[in-house]
């Protein structure tokens, strides 16, 4: 028997803020999070100068050594996170956490680059000085799954989601599908990466960043005609989804439901989405969910700004909606979070909902006239229809992801 899955702690760690009322401040004045990165200017053939990076971060005091040792930025992220989510979920401390039935599914592009640099380093003839006991447990694909599951004592499942911009959405739907059909009662979900040079350089050997580097207030510009490229940002968000019946049982603060999830690839390019895929992947959520598209109130999109991807994306949710849906992207704010922006724009679409106040996309002015004929939100925001909305996610390799969630009020 399929069972219903529902939210029952968040938390976040964004260049905004962690803290929603912090965050939705930002938002409402139309502030973003994207600024000058002068120590990028090292790198003379690096074009971009821009990111939005999380301030002031690091380990907290409490973190024994014993575990923060095997943690990178990328791990650290996501424990802090996940350590907000439980206890916003009252599950801190709770026996049922070790039981075996409490999962993790969690994912990043990559584990963190300075203990790789430190291997290459060893590799190029600097010896092996640099490298340290923990730098594979810091750098490998999975490092923020096994070190939550570490931190927590998890003995559940551990599906690791590495698959660039869809790992954290791949996480939360991985995690409902576990719980959905039984395999595990609740789970730790979400994504989390760091920002660096080499990530930037990645996109930028692509000619996919922005180059307003003198501007930063002025860019990314998703579905903008005079876009010119994304930008990068890092952060963390951790979900805490349950079986419901068990939520309800113990009295838990139920935050949403997520109703539906698909996944699918392209088959067909690395880095150019294919539309007949995006909008097949978006079926199928709404064929999860057993709902027709008439049904949700607005979408969540990936939108990073660059051209293709806001073309195909907006064409494919056209495709599916065959009506002016609202949309709008949070990448406008933050900067792609790669790993993380699934679970962190799921994050901020159940707040927004909520809050009865959806953000416009910022630097939006002019819509590109080959995008998809949508409900662009602009201006002051839009109160939403309802408390159901859909978040897309599309990733390098052809990979794509729609979460359905309603929203508790």
């Amino acid at each position: 028997m399929e069972r219903r899955v529902v939210i029952t702690g968040m938390g976040a760690i964004t260049a905004l803020g962690s803290e929603w009322a912090a965050v939705e401040g930002r938002l409402r004045e139309g502030r973003s999070a994207v600024v000058a990165m002068p120590a990028w200017d090292a790198y003379p053939s690096l074009q971009t100068r821009l990111g939005a990076p999380i301030p002031d971060f690091a380990a907290p005091a409490h973190y024994p050594r014993k575990l923060s040792r095997s943690m990178g930025r990328v791990a650290m992220l996501g424990v802090r996170a996940s350590e907000l989510a439980m206890e916003d979920a009252g599950l801190r401390g709770d026996p049922f956490v070790q039981s075996g039935r409490m999962g993790v599914a969690y994912g990043s592009s990559s584990g963190s680059l300075d203990p790789i640099l430190s291997l290459g380093s060893a590799l190029t003839g600097e010896g092996s000085a640099n490298i340290s006991a923990t730098g594979y447990i810091q750098f490998m694909s999975h490092t923020a799954a096994v070190n939550i599951g570490l931190f927590f004592g998890l003995t559940g499942r551990v599906i690791p989601t590495s698959s660039a911009c869809t790992s954290g959405s791949q996480g939360l739907g991985y995690a409902y599908e576990s719980i959905k059909y039984g395999m595990q009662d609740a789970m730790v979900a979400g994504g989390s990466d760091e920002l660096t040079f080499c990530s930037a350089a990645v996109f930028d050997t692509l000619f996919a960043t922005s180059l307003r580097n003198g501007e930063p207030h002025l860019t990314p510009r998703p579905f903008d005609r005079n876009r010119d490229g994304l930008v990068l940002g890092e952060g963390a968000c951790t979900l805490v989804l349950e079986e419901r019946e068990r939520a309800l049982a113990r009295g838990a603060r139920i935050h949403a439901e997520i109703l539906g999830f698909g996944t699918n690839s392209d088959g067909a390019h690395i880095t150019q989405p294919q539309m007949p895929t995006m909008a097949a992947t978006m079926a199928t959520a709404l064929g999860d969910a057993g709902l027709s598209p008439d049904a949700v109130d607005w979408v969540n999109a990936h939108g990073t700004a660059t051209e293709h991807g806001d073309i195909a994306e907006s064409q494919a949710t056209w495709e599916t909606f065959r009506r002016a849906v609202p949309i709008t992207s949070f990448k406008s704010y933050l900067g792609h979070t790669l790993g993380a922006c699934g679970a962190i724009e799921t994050w901020l679409g159940i707040h927004m909902t909520r809050s009865g106040r959806v953000a416009p996309t910022l630097n939006l002015e002019e819509v590109d006239p080959r995008c998809g004929p949508l409900d662009y939100i602009q201006g002051g925001g839009r109160a939403p229809r309802g408390p159901l909305f859909m978040n897309n996610n599309f990733a390098f390799g052809g990979i794509n992801t729609s979460l359905l969630i309603r929203c508790e009020p």
